[in-house]
C-alpha cells in the first residue's frame, strides 16, 4: 500500500494549453456522491485527513448518516432530482467523486436500477458542465466485462455485461467517455473487484456471518461454492483511487482496482467459520453461479495500476479475512435472536 502523504498542496485542473493533468487533492474542494456508503464514507475520511474540503451528498436509501465523518458537510439529496443536483454541485468544486448508485448486482427491480443509475450520472455530468466543474472520478465495476478471460485488462473487448447492474455501469462509462472526449472533462473511471470492509451489508461476507449467527451448525451457500473472484479491502481501494487521480493524466483514465489473487466462495465460508470459531456443515444450492447475472469467475489485471506505481499489500484471502473481522465485530453484538453463538 503506497503512501499518499507527500504531495504538492495546490489542486491542478487544466494547464494553459487545456491539456488534462493529474490532480493534487490536498486543499481541493470535493463532492462525494453516495458518500454515506462503503467506499464513499471511507474516501471522505481519507480526503479530510488529506487536507481537502469535503461535501457529501447521499439520499440515505442505503447509506448511513452515522458513517459520514466529522468535518464533512452533508446534504441529503436524490440525484434523480435536478433541483437536488443543482444544490450539491456548485462552481467552487474542483472534482466530483461519483459513487452514488444502486450497487446490488442481484437487485430485484432491473428497470429501476438501470434507469436511475444512468439518470443520476447524466444529471451529475450536465450540472458539472453547466457550472464549469470538469473533473470527475467514477466508481464503476468489473461487471462491465461480463464473462471475460482472466486476468482481464482494461483494454479487453468486446465488453459484454451479463447483468443489468453491469449494463448500467457500462452505460455510465459511455456517458463519461463522451464528456471526456467532447466536452473538455478529465475523468478517472475505476472498475472495481469486490470491495469489502466495515459497515457493509448485502454481499457474501455479511450474509454468511448473519446466517451463522442464526444457526452456527450449517451454512447455505448459493451455487456450487467454486465461484472465484478477487476481493479488495476498502482501505486499499481508497488508497488506489487517490493515487490514480493524482498520477494519471489522460482525458479518460480507466483503471482496474483489485488484487492479483482470487478467493472462492467456499474459501470465504472457511475463513468466516474459522474467525467465528465454528465448524458448520455446508449446504450448496447447486449450479455454477449464485443468481442470474452472476459472473462465476473474475480476476482483473492490475498491471496498468502497478505501472502507475501502486499495488495492494493484501491478497484477496487477506482482504476477505480483514473484512470478516470488521463485520463480525459489528454484527455479533447486534445479534439478539439466538444465544447459541459464542466464539471459541
Amino acid at each position: 500500500m503506497k503512501d499518499i502523504g507527500s504531495v504538492e498542496t495546490s489542486p491542478n485542473i487544466l494547464t494553459d494549453t487545456n491539456k488534462p493533468v493529474s490532480m493534487k487533492l490536498s486543499d481541493s474542494h470535493i463532492l462525494i456522491t453516495g458518500g454515506a456508503g462503503l467506499v464513499g464514507s471511507h474516501l471522505a475520511q481519507r480526503l479530510l485527513n488529506y487536507g481537502a474540503t469535503v461535501r457529501v451528498a447521499d439520499d440515505l436509501s442505503k447509506g448511513d448518516r452515522a458513517r459520514i465523518p466529522d468535518g464533512a458537510s452533508f446534504i441529503e439529496a436524490d440525484l434523480t432530482e435536478r433541483n437536488d443536483v443543482d444544490q450539491i454541485i456548485t462552481e467552487d468544486l474542483d472534482i466530483v467523486f461519483h459513487c452514488a448508485a444502486y450497487t446490488d448486482t442481484n437487485y430485484n427491480d432491473d428497470r429501476t436500477l438501470f434507469e436511475e443509475n444512468t439518470e443520476m450520472t447524466y444529471n451529475v455530468l450536465e450540472r458539472m458542465a453547466d457550472v464549469g466543474v470538469t473533473n470527475i472520478a467514477f466508481t464503476s465495476s468489473s461487471t462491465v466485462y461480463g464473462e471475460a478471460p482472466r486476468p482481464t485488462p482494461e483494454d479487453y473487448a468486446p465488453l459484454e455485461p451479463i447483468s443489468i447492474y453491469g449494463s448500467s455501469k457500462l452505460a455510465d462509462e459511455g456517458l463519461i467517455s463522451t464528456y471526456a472526449h467532447s466536452y473538455g472533462f478529465t475523468a478517472w473511471v475505476f472498475r472495481f473487484a469486490n470491495i469489502v470492509g466495515p459497515h457493509q451489508r448485502g454481499n457474501v461476507i455479511p450474509d454468511f456471518i448473519q446466517k451463522l449467527l442464526e444457526d452456527p451448525t450449517e451454512l447455505e451457500i448459493l451455487g456450487d461454492g467454486r465461484q472465484e473472484k478477487s476481493y479488495m479491502h476498502v482501505e486499499e481501494c481508497v488508497d488506489a483511487i487517490i493515487h490514480v487521480v493524482e498520477h494519471a493524466d489522460q482525458e479518460l483514465n480507466t483503471y482496474n482496482l483489485g488484487t492479483r489473487t482470487t478467493t472462492s466462495v467456499t474459501a470465504i465460508a472457511d475463513i468466516i467459520s474459522e474467525e467465528m470459531g465454528l465448524n458448520p456443515d455446508y449446504n450448496y444450492t447447486g449450479g455454477d453461479r449464485g443468481w442470474t447475472g452472476d459472473v462465476p469467475k473474475m480476476r482483473l489485471s492490475i498491471e496498468k495500476l502497478a505501472s502507475l506505481g501502486w499495488e495492494p499489500s493484501m491478497s484477496s484471502h487477506e482482504a476477505v479475512r480483514r473484512g470478516a473481522q470488521d463485520l463480525i465485530a459489528e454484527l455479533a453484538p447486534e445479534h439478539t435472536t439466538t444465544d447459541s453463538y459464542t466464539k471459541s
